[in-house]
């Protein structure tokens, strides 16, 4: 058994998601992980990570809107310190995910057929977004 780990800067323009499965491929391919679990984990918490389909962009797209709706810029929030899209950024970052495990099986990711893993910038600028990658297994 042995761990590794290592933090993947993804840049962001502000609103919008990344698809980032190849990054996480080619690193599980450069430390030759055969079976095990791998970790993601973003450290922020103005944008998160997900697990969506990537066969078809319209499903991003709604998904972001409706992140829009359940929280947008001009609802009654106290916490503006960075500005009107501040809050709603957080909000959307405890709705959805900060951390993802993914089984790694035989060298591969053990994702479905249309699954990729996405990270969701919650914020109007643009970011560098730290996801720490860790590896334990064989």
């Amino acid at each position: 058994m042995r761990q590794t780990h290592r933090t993947l800067r993804v840049r962001t323009q502000g609103y919008g998601t990344h698809e980032f499965t190849g990054e996480v491929r080619a690193w599980l391919d450069s430390i030759d992980g055969e079976d095990g679990l791998v970790s993601l984990f973003i450290r922020h918490t103005s944008a998160s990570l997900t697990i969506m389909e990537n066969a078809d962009p319209d499903v991003m797209r709604d998904l972001s809107a409706f992140l829009a709706r359940l929280a947008p810029e001009d609802g009654p929030y106290i916490h503006d310190a960075e500005g009107p899209d501040d809050m709603p950024a957080h909000l959307k970052t405890a709705l959805t995910q900060t951390h993802l495990s993914i089984p790694v099986i035989g060298g591969r990711l053990g994702l479905g057929t249309w699954q990729g893993i996405w990270l969701l910038e919650h914020r109007a600028a643009a970011h560098e977004r730290a996801v720490v990658m860790h590896f334990i297994g064989e």
